[in-house]
């Protein structure tokens, strides 16, 4: 019995010491199991519920959600000079559903970009996606708005348009609104082509948070606009530009355009208009000064439209250059209808009908020829059509059928009233006879290039046109009404004309004064034309407009070399300056501090020297030579982008030596 209770003693601590450690590894299983189960429960919480907040969290880090522009392809002018280009500028846009405190954001962006708040929280509550808050701030806007890094308000770089020489062919260029938009003009012709290209995608960052732009290809994505170039020269334009604001100022005119067309291209070196338009301020402007005139503006021709119908009827063999014709002593009644002249002639040549402009001469002229034949021979010159130029809205014109012709129809049509152009119709005509007879497009845009016909239509032959180049050349060069351009050395073919503006009721006491010089008169490079609307008391074409024809084209013979020296005139080696340049082997003239004596010198050495400076005066007087100047010599040049715009710099113009003294 003793020895039975002994073993049930000793065996049952035994069993009590096993229970214990599976007690422990129970615990242990079950602790872990918690552990793992918590552990999926938790990652289920994250995958099911807090899986998107969590993904968009983390793709903050290291992709981004960006709104970007491209930058607007430039405008550039035939010598490479920048007429329109880009500068970036900052941008705040938002999206609501990002914003925490509509509040306090509202209030903080009101602050510093000058808004009301109430508008501001308007848009930070809207229920879009996307909404801009204000566009094109400056710098120290956009760093402040950075700094304080408010969730939903995003800045982006968008593209502000800069025009950089102003208002320099403004109404050509046109204008780019807010949004980056081409609203007229060149700008709005070339859209598809310049504009810059709008990206709103996700984009990843590498590790030091530069942005990669990458389409679905995996490409990098090139989203800036193309280029553009004009045919344009900004020497000529801005040359052009001053003769133009001269002339209308000078005689009270209500606006004016210039033309200057290169003959053997058809490319247009100018296309000017006063008043100007500068299309960096284009929302200070009003629509009559944004119009392209010259493509736009339907008016009467005058007398500029003489030469045609002299071509016509030469080619129709109905006159000879010596043919007389009865002038009517200045008044003619025609049907009961008066046809005067401003001067009483009585029997005139034909080709001294054109020469002193004569109405009633270039009347009779026109009804010999007949309407149906005259009619024909103004569509083949492209009247009644649109130029076909790289312009928006060109207007064709006004011209009737020749059944709808009367007898004074037909005889005020050939003198140019009773028929509408504009400026472009009427220097694309005048290259038919400065380009032997042949049409020829006009042309604005050098890149893209248009597509042009290969060969021209021909109208007159080149006999008929040298006849009539002839009789122009004497209205420059004899006692014509066109001898105010006359430049000393060039010959040139000409024609003035005076129109009276169509008013209620008939014609009122208005005028339109223009000019169309071809130079050099014999086998013209270069045409160029000059309108003043308007002008008072003087209404001559041959006085308000030949004389500004005539600067433009010293100017731009002078710029492409092809003005001679002027005979009696010091050469530029035998000028103190120029001696004393040519000593030191520096261009003192145009590197040096102070403005050089130019006093002696031929205005085309004049030109070249103060060109190299980026300098166009404005030149005053008749001649050859420089015969005094300002600034005087010694004073600080003026600055290049002002001088000839308020004539800061100008020449006055003499025959010579002889008249130095």
């Amino acid at each position: 019995m003793i020895k039975r209770t002994h073993r049930s003693r000793a065996e049952g601590p035994t069993r009590s010491k096993t229970d214990f450690g599976k007690l422990k590894l129970a615990g242990v299983v079950i602790f872990i199991a918690l552990i793992w189960v918590s552990l999926w429960v938790r990652a289920g919480y994250v995958q099911l519920f807090q899986g998107p907040k969590l993904e968009r969290m983390a793709s903050k880090q290291n992709l981004a959600a960006e709104f970007e522009l491209g930058e607007r392809g430039r405008i550039y002018a035939r010598n490479g000079a920048i007429l329109a280009t880009s500068v970036e500028s900052k941008s705040v846009y938002v999206s609501p559903i990002e914003v925490d405190n509509a509040g306090k954001t509202a209030q903080a962006l009101a602050d510093i970009l000058g808004l009301q708040v109430k508008n501001v929280r308007r848009d930070l509550t809207s229920k879009k996606g996307f909404v801009w808050i204000k566009r094109q701030i400056r710098d120290i806007e956009a760093q402040e708005i950075a700094k304080i890094n408010l969730p939903g308000v995003h800045l982006t770089t968008e593209f502000r348009r800069m025009y950089p020489n102003r208002h320099e062919a403004g109404q050509v260029l046109g204008f780019v609104g807010v949004d980056g938009k081409g609203l007229e003009g060149v700008e709005s012709l070339f859209e598809e082509r310049m504009a810059g290209g709008q990206a709103q995608f996700v984009v990843q960052r590498d590790a030091s948070g530069r942005r990669l732009y990458l389409d679905a290809q995996g490409r990098e994505m090139n989203i800036n606009g193309m280029d553009v170039r004009l045919t344009i020269d900004t020497v000529v334009q801005d040359a052009a530009e001053l003769a133009l604001a001269d002339a209308v100022t000078r005689f009270n005119g209500r606006s004016g355009m210039a033309i200057v067309v290169k003959v053997d291209s058809g490319e247009v070196l100018a296309l000017a208009h006063y008043p100007f338009f500068n299309p960096n301020t284009y929302n200070e402007s009003k629509a009559p000064a944004r119009r392209n005139r010259a493509a736009l503006d339907i008016f009467e021709p005058g007398s500029t439209m003489k030469p045609f119908v002299f071509a016509a009827a030469l080619e129709g063999k109905v006159i000879d250059p010596n043919k007389v014709i009865d002038c009517e002593g200045g008044k003619w009644n025609l049907r009961g209808k008066i046809i005067r002249d401003t001067h009483p002639y009585r029997w005139l040549s034909a080709n001294r009908v054109l020469r002193y402009s004569s109405n009633i001469g270039t009347a009779k002229i026109g009804l010999a020829l007949g309407a149906q034949p005259y009619y024909n021979t103004l569509r083949k010159l492209g009247f009644g059509e649109r130029p076909g130029m790289e312009i928006p809205s060109e207007s064709p014109g006004m011209l009737r059928q020749a059944k709808e012709w009367g007898e004074f129809d037909l005889a005020s049509i050939s003198f140019g009233q009773g028929i509408g152009v504009t400026g472009l119709q009427l220097a694309k005509a005048y290259m038919v006879l400065a380009n032997k007879g042949v049409t020829k497009p006009l042309r604005l845009v050098a890149d893209p290039a248009p597509e042009l016909p290969q060969e021209g239509q021909r109208v007159f032959s080149e006999q008929t046109v040298n006849t009539v180049l002839s009789m122009m050349r004497e209205v420059v060069e004899e006692d014509g009404t066109g001898k105010a351009a006359r430049i000393p050395g060039i010959t040139m073919a000409g024609k003035t004309g005076t129109a009276q503006k169509a008013a209620p009721g008939g014609y009122g006491t208005a005028n339109v004064a223009s000019f169309v010089g071809l130079i050099p008169g014999d086998k013209p490079e270069y045409i160029i034309l000059v309108s003043v609307d308007e002008p008072s008391p003087v209404t001559y074409g041959g006085i308000v407009c030949a004389p500004a024809v005539r600067d433009i084209a010293i100017k731009t013979l002078s710029y492409y070399g092809r003005l001679p020296e002027a005979k009696g005139a010091p050469t530029a080696e035998s000028n103190e300056f120029s001696m004393k340049e040519k000593a030191t082997q520096a261009p003192t003239a145009v590197a040096g501090p102070t403005v050089p004596s130019l006093v002696g010198l031929p205005v085309r050495r004049a030109l070249e020297v103060l060109g190299k400076r980026g300098i166009v005066p404005a030149l005053k007087g008749s001649g050859m030579v420089v015969a005094a100047q300002r600034p005087t010599p010694g004073e600080p040049w003026p600055d290049a982008q002002e001088a000839g715009r308020d004539e800061s710099f100008i020449l006055w113009l003499g025959q010579g030596e002889r008249e130095l003294r």
